[in-house]
């Protein structure tokens, strides 16, 4: 498995040398903001409602003192955008209340806010922070099962076993790589297995492609 995870990292790298994360942002708390909004929500859309809303709430002060109603309408071009105002409200008066208007950078403070669970903190973490975390979210969860990086059946099976397979000085980065091949290759639907990358390695490749019993290679071939 070792070399597997090697191998797979390595085809990563080659494949996708520049990936990072989509969002704009300029800060811990815009990067807070625009990943509580991108649950359900591409990541361009997200990039076309921030701007404005940055503009009128900058700060946590600026967006503690908001009515969610009007938050709503200002990123209504978002998915679930009165339940996710409502969360981003609720955080900024946290942050202010409990953290002196600034982002915390540990998982365990994080996870206090309304609305943030383990993929948008760890998504904090590593792009705010730079600190070693993996986040995992729909397409690092498909791909990392699919390549057979892990069995796991939720978010959490899978980040475990990312994080005890792959090196923590690596963490950050595989989580885009992961992320830019679920987007380009690996997709739910109708993936490009034709064009993978990193099909020789894959799991689900090559077990959907092995001979059938009975077959030989002398019968593939006619």
């Amino acid at each position: 498995m070792v070399k597997k995870v090697e191998k797979l990292l390595d085809l990563l790298a080659k494949a996708y040398p520049e990936a990072r994360t989509e969002l704009h942002f300029r800060s811990p708390f815009e990067l807070l903001v625009a990943t509580i909004l991108s649950a359900q929500t591409t990541d361009r859309q997200v990039n076309r409602v921030t701007p404005l809303l940055f503009q009128r709430y900058p700060t946590p002060y600026a967006l503690a003192a908001a009515d969610p109603e009007n938050v709503a309408k200002d990123i209504a071009g978002v998915g679930l955008n009165r339940t996710k105002a409502r969360y981003l409200v609720a955080t900024a008066r946290k942050l202010v209340s409990d953290f002196g208007g600034s982002v915390p950078d540990s998982l365990e403070s994080l996870l206090t806010l309304p609305g943030v669970g383990r993929k948008t903190a760890k998504v904090v973490l590593a792009n705010a922070f730079s600190l070693p975390a993996l986040a995992v979210d729909t397409h690092v969860f498909r791909v990392a099962r699919r390549l057979g990086l892990s069995e796991g059946r939720t978010p959490e099976e899978v980040e475990h076993d990312l994080e005890a397979k792959i090196p923590a000085t690596q963490w950050i980065v595989t989580h885009h790589r992961l992320i830019q091949h679920g987007r380009r290759i690996c997709r739910a639907k109708n993936p490009r297995c034709s064009a993978c990358p990193l099909a020789t390695e894959c799991t689900a490749f090559l077990k959907k492609n092995q001979p059938k019993a009975g077959q030989n290679e002398d019968n593939l071939s006619k």
